[in-house]
């Protein structure tokens, strides 16, 4: 098995690409802490280490957060728990959670309906790319603020508002002029 590594805007974050799916499309799987990743057999190896501090799953690809610690030392552990996580064959996730359902409100609004759909068609793949994940949390019609979540390594990265306010806020106001700000949650 070859894996490819990828850095990403976010330098303790490294995307580590198996050449193979990871998660089923659509799916993702985010793990901030050692707890959480008790339900993933290559998470939990990953967070083993000592030197991992957030894991997240995308499509055909795995992120990985470190601490202080330099890529060069961690990143042979790291190759190395992927590469024996595929070998087994063991699931990726042996416990699934349960996502929180949506509240029921109905049917989303045409504002709603049109900002998700950016979200899906040119926010999500454009992150994907750099290793995150940003998920719609909500929409304020008063104020016309957006509430996203970013994943992965999204989440913590020093370009992250930068990649909110320049990129997606922009993007948003431009298709939907309802809109008037993004906010991450």
């Amino acid at each position: 098995m070859f894996i490819q590594t990828e850095s990403t805007p976010n330098p303790a974050t490294m995307k580590f690409i198996p050449g193979c799916e990871v998660m089923p499309k659509g799916a993702v799987a985010d793990f901030p802490t050692a707890e959480d990743a008790a339900r993933s057999p290559l998470a939990h190896a990953l967070f083993a280490t000592g030197e991992v501090t957030r894991v997240f799953f995308g499509a055909d690809f795995i992120s990985v957060t470190k601490n202080a610690g330099e890529w060069k030392h961690l990143k042979p552990a790291v190759l190395s728990a992927i590469m024996e996580h595929f070998a087994s064959g063991a699931a990726l996730i042996a416990h699934p959670a349960e996502e929180p359902a949506e509240a029921e409100r109905g049917q989303d609004s045409e504002i709603v309906a049109q900002i998700k759909e950016l979200i899906e068609t040119r926010v999500r793949p454009a992150v994907a790319q750099d290793g995150g994940d940003i998920v719609y949390k909500g929409f304020d019609e008063m104020s016309g603020v957006v509430y996203l979540h970013m994943r992965g390594a999204c989440s913590g990265c020093p370009s992250a508002t930068m990649t909110l306010k320049q990129g997606i806020e922009s993007l948003l106001r431009h298709y939907v002029p309802e809109v008037n700000a993004v906010e991450a949650v």
